[in-house]
């Protein structure tokens, strides 16, 4: 939608730094009144990457809220340190880690557990009183179970000879395209491809141990809401497979969908701040 009909209206921001594509939404009076889609930035670029998008957009002056979900900032040293960075900006900034974005998406407060599967992993939950935990999310070398990344290495250990494991492991994006090897895994275990299954029901396994271990160390109690993001998770047939996973470890959930992108959710927060609902989300 044009920006002409709003030239005088504050605008309440939301910017989502994913891996490969930076989103920007705007809402002027609960209405989404712009967007913006490029590619990302590294993270300590922001702070001048915004300022021209400010510029190209007419939007200098008239940001009132500014809510920024990127990756890297779970720490609250980090959160404020990009914070100070995007100052003058907009009256009023809160930069928040995308997984908490991604979990907006799909809960609309309350209690609820995100489990997030794409080239890494990571499960967040929060509790009624706004506490929240989370499990997993270190990375390719320390972690991301369950993920794309995990999924295509261990197919390549079990089935691919030295050669081409090798020509994956020193290329300079070996994450991403290790990573992408997960679709066919999957569909292969879908087709009833018996490794290819095992590698994914493990996988599926590792997801619901981490989800169980965020419930339990935020004291969820009867059906729990759960939802997935990732384009793992976006797999109807595997995140079934998360679900009886959950089932087996004991966890009862209540399954939800995600009501949008993990920008439009941090647009939506950027226009709560006015009236202090997103104090629970701050550092």
């Amino acid at each position: 939608m044009s920006l002409l009909g709003h030239r005088q209206c504050r605008l309440a921001v939301g910017v989502d730094v994913g891996g490969t594509w930076v989103r920007v939404a705007a809402l002027a009076d609960g209405r989404r009144v712009g967007s913006v889609a490029l590619r990302t930035p590294p993270v300590p670029e922001l702070a001048t990457f915004l300022p021209s998008v400010w510029r190209r957009r007419r939007w200098t002056g008239r940001v009132d809220t500014l809510v920024v979900a990127a990756r890297g900032v779970w720490l609250p040293r980090e959160r404020r340190t990009l914070k100070r960075a995007l100052r003058g900006l907009a009256r009023r900034v809160l930069v928040i880690a995308d997984v908490q974005a991604a979990w907006h998406a799909t809960h609309d407060g309350g209690a609820g557990v995100l489990v997030l599967a794409g080239t890494g992993s990571i499960v967040l939950g929060r509790d009624a009183r706004g506490r929240w935990a989370r499990a997993g999310g270190l990375g390719p070398l320390l972690g991301d179970e369950g993920s794309a990344f995990w999924i295509g290495r261990a197919w390549l250990r079990a089935r691919a000879a030295a050669p081409a494991q090798r020509r994956l492991a020193v290329r300079r994006d070996a994450v991403p395209a290790i990573a992408a090897l997960a679709p066919r895994v999957v569909a292969r275990a879908r087709r009833g491809d018996r490794l290819a299954a095992r590698i994914v029901r493990e996988a599926q396994a590792h997801l619901a141990d981490q989800a169980r271990e965020v419930t339990r160390a935020l004291g969820l109690r009867g059906a729990v809401p759960v939802g997935g993001a990732g384009s793992v998770m976006g797999d109807r047939w595997f995140a079934a497979g998360v679900r009886r996973a959950l089932a087996r470890a004991g966890v009862k959930v209540r399954w939800r969908a995600a009501r949008g992108a993990p920008v439009d959710a941090a647009a939506r927060l950027a226009a709560t701040l006015a009236d202090g609902d997103g104090r629970r989300d701050r550092a």
